[in-house]
């Protein structure tokens, strides 16, 4: 059976994952996040937010911008092994970006790995519910989310 084709004849799945529109950009369209946070005891549930990951499925955009504040988590746990926690949240975001050898989840489509992503955890590492926004232009819209919810105050 052949692959299904959009009105131009193109592969719908193929294009959606080339990157972001060009078609959408500069038009405000809904995107969902979660912001990731690292809370090192379950138990006394104290955490840390060190990431948002954004979708924003017409803009074709799914990424994930960090900001590991390396002392304050010390605070939480002086023995917290960062350099795992480092690589962790990396992996986390070549899952996002869909990079070809990250693994099985980053071969899937974007918006399954945003639900992958944004999956309620028990780990070190938890995303927050998912919210929703309007953006033009997700660069921009994860950049600022990243600055208000997760670097520390100035």
């Amino acid at each position: 059976m052949p692959a299904p084709r959009d009105a131009r004849g193109a592969d719908p799945e193929a294009r959606a994952e080339r990157g972001p529109s060009t078609e959408t950009h500069g038009t405000p369209e809904i995107f969902q996040y979660a912001v990731l946070r690292v809370v090192p005891s379950v138990e006394r549930g104290e955490g840390l937010n060190v990431g948002v990951v954004l979708h924003a499925r017409r803009h074709r955009f799914l990424d994930l911008g960090l900001h590991v504040d390396e002392e304050r988590l010390r605070s939480l746990d002086p023995a917290l092994d960062l350099d795992a926690l480092g690589d962790h949240l990396h992996g986390l975001a070549r899952v996002a970006r869909g990079e070809a050898d990250a693994g099985a989840i980053a071969a899937m489509p974007r918006s399954d790995r945003f639900g992958w992503l944004a999956a309620p955890s028990n780990t070190i590492v938890q995303p927050s519910p998912v919210h929703t926004g309007i953006c033009e232009d997700p660069v921009a819209a994860l950049g600022r989310l990243v600055a208000r919810l997760v670097a520390p105050p100035r």
